[in-house]
């Protein structure tokens, strides 16, 4: 990734122009024991599954990753941003087989069937819709702990 100031003057302009959002309250719930945790993976890399719809400049919407899925694409459209990690390891942008590796060794205690991509360069305020559609989603599989990977 580049820094904000090498960045061309479309991208820059945006990126200077969010604001952070003000977060009261960093715990919404008493967290469970490490072991017992079922995690799902957020990630605003614009990763979906091969064949699915890619992802628009600015999307507020979202993509589900199975757990087992790996024939994924990337349709993140910043030119700054460097594709040579994920490339060589999706798990530096969507760590599920690191998870899986820490529910077989009792560090967590499962991994959530589905994950959920963004594309990173949209404005998040712009994204409740989908956000609450994942939230949704999430409880209705009773994961308790979210890993969120912002690219």
């Amino acid at each position: 990734m580049v820094l904000v100031r090498d960045m061309p003057a479309v991208g820059r302009g945006f990126i200077e122009r969010l604001e952070p959002p003000d977060i009261k309250n960093f715990y919404w719930t008493k967290p469970s024991p490490k072991n017992s945790r079922k995690v799902a993976v957020i990630s605003t890399a614009a990763v979906s599954k091969r064949g699915d719809r890619p992802f628009s400049w600015l999307a507020r919407d979202h993509r589900v990753i199975g757990k087992n899925d790996r024939d994924l694409v990337m349709t993140h459209v910043a030119v700054e941003y460097d594709r040579t990690a994920w490339q060589l390891d999706l798990n530096t942008i969507l760590p599920l087989d690191r998870l899986d590796e820490m529910a077989k060794d009792n560090e967590i205690g499962s991994v959530a069937e589905k994950h959920y991509t963004f594309m990173g360069a949209a404005d998040p305020r712009d994204m409740e819709k989908s956000a609450l559609e994942v939230s949704s989603e999430m409880k209705k599989e009773a994961v308790d702990t979210v890993f969120l990977v912002p690219v």
